[in-house]
Formats: structure tokens, sequence, C-alpha cells
């Protein structure tokens, strides 16, 4: 008899962009992306996070003051690596699971990849005009869009082994 507690591919989908939102050193917010094609397979994965070839240790983690010493003008959202890191690989068609809304210019880059489905799990920044502005390019890109409700709230994992 098989096992009937496995997790749905959507859990195990957000899981992974979930773990890979733990690799930010972002301070006050992790997000990980997981982009997947319609045969279930992982294209790409990331995190948000600094430039490559950058020192974390260079680039202020503020989200206030100067425009120039807070986070923002240098920060890769977790949705824009992951289509950076699908290094040209056709994204037409898939889907994006990330754990927090996508603002509007990740909205665009989702869009012009022609990833066709957004399934996420919080979208804490629903009244700012950032996240409306994503949900109308969607709308009008026929972008779906979709709240996940897991089956389960938390999975574990352990690097326990036998031996």
């Amino acid at each position: 008899m098989k096992r009937t507690d496995y997790i749905s591919w959507d859990e195990y989908f957000m899981g992974i962009s979930l773990l890979s939102g733990m690799r930010s050193k972002d301070p006050s917010t992790q997000v990980g992306a997981c982009i997947v094609d319609s045969d279930n397979r992982i294209v790409s994965i990331g995190y948000n996070g600094f430039l490559n070839g950058c020192s974390d240790e260079d680039f202020p983690w503020e989200r206030e003051g100067d425009f120039l010493n807070t986070k923002y003008p240098y920060v890769v959202h977790a949705e824009q690596n992951a289509i950076l890191n699908a290094r040209g690989k056709n994204l037409e068609g898939c889907s994006i699971y990330v754990n927090l809304f996508p603002c509007h210019d990740c909205a665009r880059n989702i869009i012009q990849s022609g990833i066709k489905k957004v399934y996420y799990l919080e979208d804490k920044y629903k009244d700012t005009d950032s996240t409306k502005a994503s949900k109308f390019m969607f709308e009008k890109a026929k972008v779906e869009c979709v709240r996940l409700k897991p089956r389960t709230e938390k999975i574990e994992i352990s690097f326990k082994t036998q031996d």
C-alpha cells in the first residue's frame, strides 16, 4: 500500500520556493521563487539578494532613509533571479511559485518571460500601488494568480542520518 501522507505538487514547489528564500541574507524579508514547466519539472529557482559577484557586505540592508542608503536600488527580487537563472530557457507556459505576491517590477518580468501562472502564499502588500499595478498587468496579460492554501502548515526537513 502506498503512502497517503505525501505532499502535493503545489506544496512541493512552494516548499522549494520557501527553502530557496532561506538563502536570502535580507534581515527583514526572505522571498524565494521556483519556476516549473507543464511537466512538473523545476526550470529555475531564485531568492532575493544582491548582485552576483558583489559582496553582501558592500551594500546596505536598511529599509528606510536616503534611497541610495537602502537595499531597494540594489536587491534583485526572487522572481527576477529565478527568471535570470533560467539562462535563456523557454519559460513560455510555465508557473512560478513565490511566497510573497510579486511587485510590479517582477510582474513585468513574469509576463515578458511567458510565465502564465503565479502561485503565492501571502499578499501582505495588497493595498500598495505596486501590487495593484501587478494585479492589473496580470489580468490584462491573462496570467492566472492563485493564492495557495496548503493542506499542511509545516514541512520538516532533517539532515540527521542513520550512521
